[in-house]
């Protein structure tokens, strides 16, 4: 399709000489615009994909795909309905537990808290814990008096394995002088890392006999967590696990988080709009270039027609003018942003140490790493996107190349 004549005489035209200088920097401008762009696209997409696939598999990993609880009161007969949820092939484990908000004191500090009551059984079938306690051990977790807790908490309340917390809870004793809160002592056996940092500054594990007997539950429990193999059909679950427990109510992870994932996809769409368009503003550049070209070499073009060189010819030559700026920009961006989310950890640590300020604070981020997960469609697009604006932005400027008049051009030479 494209002659070597072709080839060689875009070449000369990129290549320009002192006096079209100006020419050339414009250029130049164009294909680092064209590449920031895609790398900048491609590196924030991939962030926020790891950020909702950290968040998706930390709170998916922690919590029950479906929650079954009661309408009024405690779930009873737990054990029984546990065993009768397992026996379908989309369930994983059905796990009964207590659940309370508690306030937990230690040497002076305070903070809330949410104790979840599970057996130790349920608590080593739950991997996103048992595989990430830092300190002490699950075999430990069993007694009336002992808890596993987050590292930010004991951090935060100076705690360590063997150390005394005391929990109280707001749901107390009625009394003549009003309600008291309960509390007691318990001993730390264990410390968890699940690397959100919410969840390890807040979450109390405690075995579930003695949660019943603390929060006063009776013979039932607040609620069974119902883990799938799926969680993307938590929803045709749900109405299989309301068929074999009538009077109970199902909630899925969906309607628990829609807010919270909803937020991040309308997020990830508009930071997508926003960053295009630093592709397209580097195309216009791409198109400014390319017009000032086709002014500065007017005459060349008019001879060149003269020798018989046709239009199909001349607008072929400025296409791979202004498709090469767009293809090495775009080859460019990609290679930048795929080294960029292979190495951003080491990147913000090297950064960080650099300027000794926080720059990724799990307080507020909720994880304690930057995540990154490029998804191979979603690259591809973004490079078809790079290839097919580059390509659109040398249109016009080739045409009107092509339409130049030889005469007109050599009139006033």
């Amino acid at each position: 399709m494209f002659r070597r004549f072709e080839w060689m005489l875009a070449g000369r035209y990129l290549r320009a000489r002192r006096q079209e200088g100006f020419i050339s920097i414009i250029a130049w401008f164009s294909l680092l615009g064209i590449g920031l762009g895609v790398a900048t696209l491609i590196i924030v997409m991939a962030v926020m994909n790891g950020f909702r696939a950290e968040l998706m598999g930390r709170i998916l990993g922690i919590n029950g795909h479906v929650i079954v609880q009661s309408q009024v009161g405690p779930v009873m007969d737990y054990e029984g309905l546990a065993l009768k949820f397992e026996t379908l092939p989309e369930v994983v484990s059905a796990m009964p537990m207590v659940e309370a908000q508690v306030m937990v004191t230690a040497r002076g500090q305070a903070g809330g808290g949410l104790v979840r009551g599970l057996s130790k059984a349920d608590l080593a079938r739950l991997p996103l814990v048992a595989d990430n306690i830092v300190a002490g051990t699950i075999d430990d977790f069993e007694g009336d008096d002992v808890v596993m807790i987050g590292n930010r908490m004991a951090e935060r309340m100076g705690v360590n394995v063997g150390d005394t917390v005391t929990i109280l809870s707001p749901n107390g004793t009625a009394t003549v002088v009003g309600t008291t809160p309960r509390m007691k002592a318990y001993r730390v056996v264990g410390l968890f890392s699940l690397g959100m940092a919410e969840y390890d500054g807040t979450f109390v594990f405690m075995p579930i006999d003695h949660a019943r007997a603390f929060f006063r539950t009776g013979a039932g429990v607040s609620a069974i967590e119902v883990m799938l193999r799926n969680p993307d059909l938590s929803n045709d679950v749900a109405l299989k696990l309301k068929g074999l427990a009538p009077g109970l109510r199902t909630v899925t992870w969906q309607v628990l988080n829609a807010t919270f994932f909803g937020a991040l996809a309308v997020e990830r769409n508009v930071m997508f709009l926003i960053l295009t368009l630093i592709i397209v503003v580097a195309a216009f550049n791409i198109i400014s270039s390319l017009i000032m070209l086709v002014k500065d070499k007017g005459r060349g073009i008019a001879i060149l027609r003269t020798m018989g060189a046709t239009r199909g010819a001349i607008m072929r030559v400025f296409l791979i003018c202004g498709a090469s700026i767009g293809v090495i920009g775009t080859l460019g961006g990609f290679a930048l942003g795929v080294l960029f989310c292979d190495n951003i950890e080491a990147i913000r640590q090297f950064l960080q140490s650099l300027t000794g300020a926080r720059l990724f604070p799990d307080e507020i981020y909720f994880l304690s790493r930057i995540p990154a997960k490029m998804e191979v469609g979603e690259v591809a697009t973004v490079v078809a996107m790079g290839f097919a604006l580059s390509f659109l932005a040398t249109l016009y400027p080739s045409w009107r190349a092509a339409r130049l008049d030889p005469v007109e051009a050599l009139r006033h030479e």
